[in-house]
């Protein structure tokens, strides 16, 4: 029998390329805008994806204190965390988060969306959210993203 001459290439750690990407995040959806910034974060854009390498790219994601959620979320979301202890569990609305930290809805709704595992902590890593127009990445030359 004769061997075939493509075999798929699986990558690995050292052969991962990545790109920067920019995202204009005014006047988004939060849950749509998270879906597709943790889909480039994961690297399933790429025809290399591997599900056990973290082979995604870089995204800043800028003006996120203007993105927006549909209907009544603002006030009807609840995030909720938890000490450990009894009665640490505290709530807090999205309008009131937004108050306070503006930056850590879009976190909050990228990291649900990528694995709950070693590899998922990894690719948090490589995203950025600013506030406002200014990001410290230009350096990197990162590219807009169409969303």
């Amino acid at each position: 029998m004769d061997t075939l001459s493509y075999k798929t290439k699986s990558a690995s750690k050292e052969t991962v390329e990545r790109k920067w990407y920019i995202v204009d995040a005014a006047e988004q959806p939060i849950g749509r805008l998270g879906s597709k910034i943790a889909h480039v974060l994961r690297g399933k854009h790429k025809p290399s994806y591997t599900p056990h390498v973290d082979c995604g790219d870089y995204v800043i994601v800028i003006n996120a204190e203007k993105a927006k959620f549909t209907g009544s979320k603002w006030d009807q979301k609840v995030y909720l965390s938890y000490s450990g202890y009894p009665g640490g569990q505290k709530s807090i609305t999205a309008k009131e988060l937004a108050a306070k930290k503006p930056f850590a809805i879009m976190e909050k709704a990228v990291k649900g969306m990528l694995p709950k595992n070693k590899l998922g902590r990894a690719m948090f890593k490589k995203l950025f959210v600013y506030t406002g127009e200014e990001h410290k990445h230009g350096a990197q030359k990162p590219e807009p993203l169409s969303i």
